[in-house]
């Protein structure tokens, strides 16, 4: 996916975007303060979350321009308009590092549009198309059950409590749930030297060969006009034992988003998986969300010790249904409902 560490210079470029100044990474803290009672929020049901994970994995890895690929986004939108949201297709076409034109499609559902104060939650719904960190099956496509599957199957949840919530138990905010295409398909110099990245020039102009719905949305906004409070990005949110550590350019733009959903995961009882430490920052699609202007953190699940970033599954064929773990989409989605009821 987007996994190379963010360049210093990219950061900075970032930051001076949008007027925040650069900070250092800090080692590991623990939150003392006092922490507000727990805003009252309905339960996230892990199970419902597992099957709209496995759902979407049954499909096939749903790589661009594949029959997979299509079925996943129809259902993905006719499940939401099933629940009474109201839903916008976002289609594109966008080239991909080895050359493809990929044929794209981002999805944005909405919770309560008609309420002023949003808040966004975003995730991928492709998959990548080569497992490119495998050590025996590098050319195989992925089922991408945590790295893609598990943050939509979240926000269908999310969506699904929501829409059943009488209006007097409502949360005080509209929820946009904004499911990015083609994120997966970018090129990574340590494991495919072998291919030429024909996005390299569009790279050091500061663009990348992932994230491409992001980047496409990020240009073409949708809704128009569209000024949430802020947003978070769930990615690789399903993996058992998963750990999510404070991202740098999360903490850089949105540091009362991440302490609001780091602490109300501690409250929950969660702290096995949110982390007080801090890791540096990555390309997620979280960057260009960003530069669009809109506060966004990331949720993803991080390696807090050694040099490698990311866990063992990730970009091989072992991130299937194998290592999904209700306990973590009970943690993340429970944390990030209780999160929305708070505003």
């Amino acid at each position: 996916m987007y996994l190379s560490r963010l360049a210093p210079a990219a950061l900075a470029a970032l930051l001076m975007l949008t007027g925040c100044p650069e900070k250092k990474s800090t080692t590991e803290t623990a939150e003392t303060l006092e922490q507000p009672a727990v805003p009252k929020a309905p339960a996230f049901n892990a199970d419902s979350a597992y099957a709209f994970t496995a759902k979407q994995v049954a499909f096939g890895p749903r790589v661009p321009n594949t029959p997979a690929h299509v079925k996943t986004a129809d259902w993905i939108i006719a499940k939401f308009k099933a629940l009474g949201l109201s839903v916008k297709e976002q289609p594109f076409q966008a080239m991909a590092f080895d050359g493809k034109m990929l044929r794209s499609r981002n999805i944005i559902a909405q919770y309560q549009p008609q309420a002023t104060r949003r808040v966004a939650i975003f995730s991928h719904w492709d998959t990548r198309p080569f497992a490119d960190k495998d050590k025996t099956n590098k050319n195989a496509p992925l089922d991408g059950a945590s790295d893609g599957a598990s943050g939509v199957g979240i926000a269908l949840e999310m969506a699904r409590v929501l829409a059943a919530q009488k209006d007097s138990l409502a949360p005080g905010v509209g929820v946009d749930f904004i499911l990015f295409d083609s994120e997966d398909y970018g090129y990574d110099g340590s494991t495919q030297s072998e291919k030429e990245n024909l996005l390299a020039r569009q790279e050091a102009a500061g663009e990348s060969s992932w994230c491409l719905g992001s980047q496409y949305w990020a240009k073409n906004i949708l809704p128009v006009g569209y000024k949430p409070s802020y947003g978070i990005l769930l990615d690789m949110v399903g993996a058992k034992n998963a750990k999510f550590s404070r991202e740098e350019l999360s903490r850089q733009q949105a540091r009362d988003v991440v302490d609001k959903v780091w602490n109300t995961a501690s409250q929950l009882g969660f702290s096995d998986y949110f982390l007080f430490n801090d890791s540096y920052g990555i390309t997620d699609d979280h960057v260009y969300t960003n530069k669009a202007g809109v506060r966004t953190i990331d949720i993803i699940d991080h390696v807090p010790v050694g040099e490698e970033y990311f866990p063992a599954y990730h970009h091989t064929t072992q991130d299937n249904m194998s290592i999904i773990d209700k306990r973590t989409l009970k943690a993340v989605g429970q944390t990030v409902l209780t999160t929305i009821y708070g505003e």
